[in-house]
């Protein structure tokens, strides 16, 4: 089985909406790498799913499995339970009203479509170590655009 590549992501807004930033650590073996943007008015929500976004669109070759680990409950059930229902209702929610970051959600989904992609959800500001990682990558990425 091929060796997975592990991706963890985070998203930070101060205000929201407000400055934002956001913070991507791709693990394979023993690599690593670091990777963060900012927005100067965006929101926490899409900062998260630039996290993600930003990280798979890194990525050089789709022969890994991925395992992608957000604190953003967002995330993880907009792409594991709700977006095959807002496809499928041509992009509008279940009380028909326009999907929030069409535009994010639209580009995730091709990125996903593309990896073998496990999604996990871990609880943000519990102590998790890459977690943590990423939410400091975040902030800095607002902190140097500030």
């Amino acid at each position: 089985m091929p060796q997975k590549i592990e991706i963890y992501t985070d998203g930070a807004c101060r205000g929201n909406p407000g400055p934002g930033g956001w913070g991507a650590l791709l693990v394979f073996g023993d690599q690593e790498k670091e990777i963060y943007g900012a927005e100067a008015d965006t929101t926490n929500n899409r900062m998260e799913l630039l996290a993600a976004i930003n990280a798979l669109e890194h990525l050089k070759s789709d022969r890994h499995p991925i395992v992608l680990t957000t604190d953003s409950r967002y995330v993880m059930d907009g792409i594991t339970k709700w977006m095959h229902g807002w496809k499928k209702r041509n992009w509008t929610t279940a009380s028909r009203q326009p999907v929030k970051n069409e535009d994010l959600w639209r580009r995730l989904d091709a990125l996903a479509g593309r990896y073998d992609i496990e999604w996990k959800w871990v609880r943000g500001h519990s102590g998790h170590a890459e977690n943590e990682r990423v939410d400091a990558l975040a902030n800095r990425a607002i902190d140097e655009m500030l």
